[in-house]
């Protein structure tokens, strides 16, 4: 064996616990890339059925309003419906209403997300970044027929 196989021995022995090192290094990385890319999923997965419950929530409960409903009482089914169709920790739904020309009304469904660790709550933080609260808004507008009413 002559100086250079000698050399790359040595080189060899140096760079043993190189692989390590740059695992230890990037392991935080990769956690914070994965757990944001899992709660930008989540939160698309909830907006997706949320633009499609709100406006079936609209439909049921206020579209059509029973004697004696108002807006106030057809407001309060359509939060009661999303809340119960949303009823995850990590989820806040809110709905507004409000009349608009000719007798139409619309409503504003509110869904906000709270980030997670992997499903389950955290403070928040990762490696001392703050996650914040995001949130997802669909309205519908809508003729509130009254069966039996003639104007």
């Amino acid at each position: 064996m002559g100086v250079t196989g000698q050399t790359r021995l040595l080189g060899a022995r140096s760079e043993r616990g190189q692989m390590t090192v740059e695992l230890a290094v990037c392991i935080p990385a990769v956690i914070a890339v994965a757990l944001v890319v899992f709660n930008a999923m989540l939160f698309m997965e909830h907006c997706a059925a949320f633009d499609r419950i709100a406006k079936e929530a609209v439909r049921l409960c206020a579209a059509s309003p029973a004697h004696g409903q108002g807006p106030a009482d057809s407001e309060a089914l359509v939060r009661d419906f999303l809340r119960a169709s949303f009823s995850e920790g990590y989820l806040d739904v809110d709905v507004e209403s409000s009349s608009g020309v000719l007798g139409f009304a619309e409503y504003k469904a509110v869904l906000r997300f709270t980030p997670t660790l992997f499903g389950r709550s955290f403070s928040g933080a990762v490696f001392g970044v703050r996650i914040g609260q995001v949130s997802h808004e669909v309205s519908f507008t809508i003729d509130p027929y009254r069966p039996g009413v003639v104007v």
